[in-house]
């Protein structure tokens, strides 16, 4: 219902006069244009830390993050795609504490400062209250709850995208606006220190839009070069350890392009669509669509964008909206064509932009009392869908928080304690509570060979995991196998423990 209140409160709007220099009028008052989106990015805190922190263990990509800082493991195995910026962004925490409950809190009040800047940047740009219903839509999305208190890059991207568009209008609008260019810096580089491919798409479309938005000629090379500037310096760290690491850029990306399923032509449209029943991750996407209901937004998405575009070129607000359109179909656009499987939150990024559209159509159809009253009933609807989802996949991950715990125990009582080795299936996650080193003789890891882990089992404790899924490797069935819980659908699970592992007591 917040979403209907929000986007009925749009129609109370008037059109102010324009200021004698052509321009959109300001905000006449801090207090008065920032109260709305303040509190749509208070409710989104607050709704983090009641429905998806208590009991949310790491998942397995936050595990290889945090891992890099955090004092419990050793650090896991970093890919190629990967880049350091939620690292950083968790170091405060992760380094001084195991707790993963102060991590996700830290995280959750976070991202919920992230949104309301994110939308404080366009406060120039658009009404306060249409600025609150696009971050309602946002928020409320259950992708958008889910990962707001995680270790994982895409909200970030999504936060560095929505105010890097702003930023941009902003400094071909107003020279004057003394935060417009090193913010526009800012949000690029944000993006890029997340996610640096992600910040090449995002600055296509900045870099096309800024002569196209008719600026002075001194005012475009400013933006443009700020824009150059945030991209390379939030890289750097990626290109650096390019060099470092893999013999080069291009090596790198041939690297990343290989973990990713080699890059290329895929319409992954589909894929997206079943993944938001609720799949965080959906690698190969062959499964049936069982939840019809919960991409009924996704599918009407198209239509409420182009309804907005075309309601903003009647306004003052066109080029904004039409910008974080354009902005964010480049940003979805890889992923949906490139990438040959799908997870909800690599779209994050368009999510944040397409709203400010989604938002201008829905606040010009609540104009009229029956489309508001259908539109407070599509509102319930999607919200009640989003949380029935939502509680699925955070159950989920908590039924697993809970076994991997068992299975951590299970490993200690079997005699594998630090200084550890845990391979196999699922080993980052088991490894990383078990305070063990993750390891693997093949795949993306390929860290050590399998006679080198053979010899590490005969001086360390040494623990290969394996399912009914898989066949336990040459090298360990001689070892001592003991059983484990299951593991959401790697049943049979069971370790093959090294000579090196002694049982306790």
């Amino acid at each position: 219902m917040q979403d209907a209140r929000l986007i009925a409160g749009s129609r109370h709007l008037t059109r102010p006069a324009r200021r004698e220099d052509g321009q959109p009028p300001t905000d006449t008052g801090a207090a008065p244009s920032l109260r709305r989106p303040a509190a749509v990015a208070a409710a989104f805190t607050l709704a983090q830390l009641a429905l998806v922190v208590p009991g949310l263990g790491l998942g397995w990509d936050e595990t290889v993050y945090v891992s890099q800082v955090g004092p419990q493991a050793p650090a896991a195995f970093f890919s190629a795609p990967r880049a350091r910026g939620i690292t950083f962004l968790v170091a405060p925490v992760a380094a001084f504490t195991t707790s993963v409950e102060a991590l996700r809190i830290w995280l959750a009040l976070l991202s919920g400062c992230g949104l309301f800047l994110a939308l404080r940047v366009w406060r120039r740009l658009l009404p306060a209250p249409l600025l609150a219903a696009a971050g309602a839509l946002f928020a409320t999305l259950w992708v958008t709850l889910f990962y707001g208190p995680q270790a994982m890059p895409n909200l970030w991207v999504a936060y560095g995208a929505l105010a890097a568009t702003g930023f941009l209008l902003r400094a071909v609008r107003n020279p004057a606006d003394r935060w417009a260019l090193p913010g526009l810096g800012a949000g690029v580089a944000l993006a890029a220190l997340m996610r640096p491919t992600d910040a090449v798409w995002l600055a296509l479309p900045l870099a096309v839009a800024a002569p196209l938005l008719r600026p002075a000629r001194r005012r475009t090379l400013a933006v443009l070069s700020v824009l150059a500037a945030g991209l390379l310096l939030g890289c750097a760290p990626w290109i650096a350890e390019a060099y470092a690491q893999y013999g080069g850029l291009l090596a790198r990306l041939r690297r990343a392009s290989e973990i990713q399923g080699h890059l290329g032509w895929y319409l992954a449209v589909d894929d997206h669509v079943r993944a938001l029943g609720g799949r965080t991750l959906c690698r190969p996407c062959d499964v049936p669509w069982r939840h019809p209901l919960s991409a009924v937004w996704f599918l009407a998405l198209p239509l409420l964008v182009a309804g907005g575009v075309r309601a903003a070129t009647r306004t003052r607000h066109r080029a904004p909206v039409v910008l974080a359109t354009a902005t964010g179909l480049v940003v979805a656009a890889p992923y949906l064509f490139t990438v040959g499987y799908a997870a909800p939150r690599f779209l994050l990024p368009a999510y944040a932009l397409l709203a400010l559209p989604v938002a201008q159509c829905l606040a010009r159809a609540a104009r009229r009392r029956t489309a508001a009253v259908l539109l407070a009933v599509a509102a319930t609807a999607h919200l009640a869908v989003q949380y029935r989802i939502l509680d699925g996949v955070a159950d989920r991950v908590r039924r697993d928080t809970v076994t991997l715990g068992r299975v951590a125990a299970e490993l200690h009582a079997q005699g594998v304690r630090p200084p550890c080795v845990v391979s196999g299936e699922d080993a980052v996650r088991v490894a990383f509570r078990t305070g063990c080193a993750s390891r693997q003789p093949s795949g993306h890891d390929g860290s050590i060979t399998p006679r080198g882990l053979a010899a590490t089992g005969q001086r360390l404790p040494v623990a290969v995991l394996v399912s009914d899924l898989g066949g336990t490797p040459s090298y360990a069935r001689s070892w001592r196998v003991h059983p484990l819980p299951d593991l959401g659908h790697r049943t049979g699970l069971r370790a093959h423990l090294s000579p090196g592992a002694a049982p306790a007591g």
